[in-house]
């Protein structure tokens, strides 16, 4: 796979030229703490009319240099709400999540030497509200949403959430919150905008077209073009060409003394390919997760300095059926199909270097599987690799065995097409792998590639396809986790704090899987209803509810989870050290985070 951003995000979701320089951008020299040279995992490409703005997807704002969020998240296991500091210096979350205070860093500064306020923070908010979600919905009936924000002082701001529809996931969604410099942007929104936001979450008759009145800001902070780079964070843009963006330090930044390279230029990449190229020339000093066959990887731990170190990564790759087409709506088949797979050589094919073969399905990375469950989690069907059942649970679903190829009940032929996007070498090889092991039991099957991932994601929606690759298991929050099995592509949607379910086909419900489910030892769940729980649920009756999810996840099968992303990412140590140990929380953060957090040192 070309990156995950991660994802990735998310969550949404996950996707992954020259050096104009002449130098590589290794021998150059910045001054006493030289120049660190990386790549941006997070928006892959540099465009050189892009504006410098956080919001626009490809804006010249690189995360951890010099766009800021509030606090950086650690991404725990079990517990969204570790985070580093970012902006704020410090945070006080009330018992109930119920709010945060957020403090400032006393002696925060802009690039530009003012102070970095409160009323940035408010401003900043302000933009986030253009965007809506997470912790800044508009709709008073959205869970997890901000109802109040208020300046304590100039380097103390209090964010409260709605009590109607409280969410484990705000105090995340508030400090992910990008800050800029009211004073750039000052003019982006109007000066009414509060008393708008006001009306917008109320019930009064004019709150809806107070919401599309904020809402059609978006495209105007998106577009948004600060003249120059006025920066909260460690480094400010200097100049951006086709083949790099070079940042400089800056001199203002609260902890300027522990960041020790004086330059940053981060390189322009298309593909994995390029990555490979500058890791094996030697040219960075850091490149985040990156999918690596086993022959490219040995030629860049040769490179002197290279090495490679490795963490948890919060997401999973999954094969995942519609099941809305025959014969994927019948649980049996997908049960063969998991004890047809061998997943350690997939894995092994797919993505040796960047991941580990699931254990099971249960909906969870592995590591987390074994937080959230316990010893349930050895308990759960492993579905390993055995013909014999696979041929009974083929039979029980009515499938035919002629001539050595099966075929559907009827005797009409089975083609199982799994579908991936062609940029994705690793998925792209995986599905070569478990289409070539199918076929040697039996199943005519084969890979059907798209294009690209937008168009991938765009048809996989419209559910065009049979069955195709899909990310699982982004945590760390549980909601979010089970919002990957049991949210809108399998048909539950959540509106104004009311659940449905709509029919398979309709409205985004690609996956096409029943409402309710049969659970051994617990009876018929509804597992959308079950999810959205979790999303206000105590961390006890958390712990209940996944152990519920896991279960029905593991019999019902939605998906077939294939592997574990394993954080594998590079760092060169000939001119740089302190960088994060294997399994560090902080390899989930860009390298500008390490470095504006004092970790990285100048050798």
């Amino acid at each position: 796979m070309k990156r995950l951003a991660a994802a990735l995000a998310l969550l949404g979701l996950a996707a992954v030229t020259a050096c104009s320089s002449g130098t590589g951008g290794r021998s150059a020299s910045g001054g006493g703490g030289g120049v660190y040279t990386t790549v941006d995992a997070i928006k892959p490409g540099i465009d050189v009319n892009a504006p410098i703005n956080p919001y626009n997807p490809k804006g010249n704002a690189f995360r951890g240099f010099n766009a800021q969020w509030l606090g950086w998240t650690k991404n725990h296991l079990t517990d969204p709400n570790q985070f580093y500091p970012g902006v704020a210096e410090s945070w006080e979350i009330a018992p109930d999540q119920s709010s945060i205070t957020i403090r400032l860093h006393p002696d925060g500064k802009w690039s530009d030497g003012r102070p970095i306020t409160a009323e940035d923070v408010k401003f900043s908010i302000g933009l986030a509200y253009t965007q809506g979600g997470t912790a800044y919905a508009l709709d008073p009936a959205a869970a997890g949403a901000a109802s109040d924000i208020e300046i304590v002082d100039d380097r103390t701001i209090k964010i409260t959430q709605a009590a109607e529809n409280p969410s484990v996931t705000f105090v995340r969604g508030v400090m992910e919150t990008f800050v800029v410099p009211a004073h750039v942007w000052t003019g982006v929104l109007p000066a009414d905008f509060w008393e708008k936001v006001k009306v917008a979450r109320s019930d009064a008759p004019e709150a809806e077209a107070a919401r599309a009145e904020i809402t059609g800001l978006a495209g105007k902070v998106i577009a948004f073009s600060p003249p120059k780079d006025v920066s909260a964070g460690p480094f400010v843009l200097e100049r951006v060409n086709p083949g790099e963006a070079l940042l400089v330090k800056n001199k203002h930044f609260h902890n300027a003394a522990n960041v020790a390279p004086d330059q940053v230029r981060i390189l322009n990449y298309t593909g994995n390919e390029q990555i490979w190229n500058y890791l094996i020339a030697g040219r960075l000093d850091n490149a985040p997760f990156t999918a690596v066959p086993a022959d490219v990887m040995k030629r860049i731990t040769r490179t002197p300095g290279n090495a490679v170190v490795r963490g948890y990564s919060p997401v999973g790759n999954a094969l995942a059926f519609n099941q809305s087409r025959k014969p994927y709506d019948n649980v049996h088949v997908r049960r063969a199909l998991a004890h047809l797979i061998d997943r350690e050589q997939v894995t092994k094919i797919a993505s040796p270097e960047g991941g580990t073969a699931s254990v099971t399905t249960s909906g969870l990375h592995q590591k987390a599987a074994a937080a959230w469950l316990g010893d349930d989690f050895t308990a759960l069907e492993p579905y390993g690799v055995d013909a014999a059942k696979a041929e009974e649970e083929l039979k029980a679903a009515g499938m035919r065995k002629e001539g050595g190829t099966w075929a559907m009940p009827d005797g009409s032929p089975w083609k199982m097409t799994i579908h991936v996007p062609a940029p994705f070498s690793d998925w792209l090889a995986g599905a070569k792998a478990i289409t070539s092991q199918l076929n040697d039991a039996g199943i005519d099957a084969e890979v059907v590639t798209t294009a690209d991932y937008p168009l991938y994601l765009e048809e996989l929606a419209a559910g065009k396809y049979d069955a195709g690759f899909w990310l699982v298991a982004l945590g760390p929050a549980p909601y979010n986790i089970y919002q990957r099995l049991y949210g809108t592509p399998n048909g539950w949607q959540l509106f104004g704090g009311k659940l449905k379910h709509v029919a398979p086909g309709k409205e985004g419900n690609w996956m096409g899987g029943a409402e309710t489910i049969e659970v051994e030892g617990v009876g018929k769940v509804n597992p959308g209803e079950l999810t959205v729980k979790l999303n206000s649920a105590p961390e006890a009756e958390q712990k209940e509810i996944i152990a519920t999810l896991a279960k029905a996840a593991n019999k019902d099968l939605p998906v077939i989870q294939l592997w574990d992303y394993v954080n594998t990412q590079f760092v060169n140590t000939s001119r740089f050290t302190g960088f994060p140990e294997n399994e560090s929380d902080a390899l989930r953060l860009t390298s500008g985070v390490w470095i504006q957090l004092g970790m990285v040192k100048k050798k």
